[in-house]
């Protein structure tokens, strides 16, 4: 498996940032244009598909007939129409950890996370990403990676109305996108969308609480530190999170002890 492509982006970016922040005229012109954009739900959702399709042709995509892809389409087939929501999804085959949801509806899981993750687990944490996309949490952190990317070129932005991103602009959008993080609440409240999305489906309601225990774990290991760190940067402490998860399910009366929750020792078989 790879890392997720996009440390030359990473390089891009960083000399990218760093003549944005030195030229104070393109600072300028950045502040006006954001003041003064109309960004609606359609910019973002057209922004997220163009996002994800240069991800997709970026990074190594597990085929249809790919354990990984098998094991995901059994879990979320009867999700591709969800709570209004048309969704697509595929499995990236990199060493990070994470999943991510855009406000397109593509759902993006990271081969490593599968391999850490039971089916119910697995099933809680693309709940959650979906969560964010359902409240709508995703169009603000698409604004913002969009006025990053666009600002480089702020003279093809005065219009206040969202452009077409270049090629290079699409992998810096991708990037800001894949960096930014949401509000503690709205964590909090893709952790409810999650467990009702576990609750309604008649799935087990622990995995959630089993998940965060998992994360709560790779945070403190310093051998996985460094590939967590991202994921879990903005996000409440894990364990409180399984603490409230363990809270719901006693009280509507689903909570089975999964005993002490350990990290696998091999991956699990997809």
């Amino acid at each position: 498996m790879k890392q997720l492509i996009l440390v030359l982006i990473v390089c891009t970016m960083f000399s990218s940032h760093a003549q944005f922040k030195l030229n104070k005229k393109t600072v300028s012109s950045g502040t006006k244009v954001a003041k003064a954009l109309t960004f609606t739900n359609k910019d973002a959702i057209k922004l997220s598909a163009d996002a994800v399709k240069w991800m997709d042709e970026n990074n190594p995509v597990a085929s249809n007939n790919d354990p990984y892809s098998i094991r995901l389409n059994r879990l979320f087939k009867n999700h591709k129409n969800e709570d209004g929501l048309t969704l697509n999804y595929k499995v990236y085959l990199v060493t990070d950890i994470n999943a991510f949801a855009c406000a397109d509806g593509s759902v993006r899981v990271f081969s490593s996370l599968m391999d850490i993750l039971t089916d119910a687990e697995l099933l809680a944490v693309i709940g959650h990403e979906v969560g964010h996309v359902k409240n709508e949490d995703t169009k603000k952190a698409i604004k913002s990676a969009y006025l990053t990317a666009a600002a480089m070129d702020a003279a093809a932005s005065q219009s206040g109305t969202v452009q077409t991103l270049s090629e290079s602009q699409l992998g810096e959008f991708a990037q800001e996108f894949l960096g930014s993080s949401h509000s503690r609440k709205q964590e909090s409240n893709a952790d409810d969308y999650s467990y009702a999305f576990m609750k309604k489906n008649n799935y087990n309601v622990v995995g959630a609480y089993t998940a965060f225990k998992k994360l709560g774990l790779l945070s403190s290991n310093s051998k996985e530190q460094k590939t967590i760190e991202k994921m879990m940067n903005s996000h409440p402490d894990s364990n409180k999170r399984a603490e409230t998860v363990k809270a719901k399910a006693k009280k509507d009366g689903l909570w089975k002890d999964p005993g002490t929750v350990k990290l696998p020792t091999e991956p699990i078989k997809q």
